[in-house]
């Protein structure tokens, strides 16, 4: 069994109301270089929040979480080097680092939720079980 971590991606799309509905899953398994997402988008219950929704760019967007999962999207944070708080550090564009920037909180209309964990043998089953889960 390998530990991994996940965060559900939620849909807030009025970020004053704090209402949200779960529309897709990150997963990084590190022991086996697997980073995958998953998503579906219910375009009713999104309504159901906010009649003026813009269901495209949701979709847009997550799949942009997609590209940065396979290594396709270009993250400039991890290239070259930046300024931390003990000094400056070499950047590096890989799995765990992809991990990060996708379940840093944001303000925008796709959220990652809280981290979580668990063990499995097989990541990509268990991507679809949390979608399953979680989102259907």
């Amino acid at each position: 069994m390998n530990g991994y971590q996940y965060v559900a991606l939620r849909c807030v799309p009025r970020v004053d109301r704090e209402e949200f509905v779960n529309v897709g899953v990150v997963l990084y398994c590190q022991a086996v270089d697997f980073l995958g997402s998953a998503f579906q988008v219910d375009e009713r219950r999104l309504r159901s929040l906010d009649p003026d929704i813009d269901v495209e760019a949701v979709r847009h967007a997550l799949k942009a979480v997609e590209s940065v999962c396979r290594g396709e999207a270009h993250i400039d944070f991890g290239v070259g080097s930046r300024a931390t708080a003990y000094g400056v550090r070499a950047g590096r564009d890989d799995q765990s680092t992809r991990f990060g920037f996708l379940r840093a909180p944001r303000s925008t209309v796709v959220q990652p939720g809280p981290v979580h964990g668990g063990l499995t043998d097989d990541p990509a089953a268990e991507l679809q079980r949390l979608l399953d889960a979680l989102v259907r």
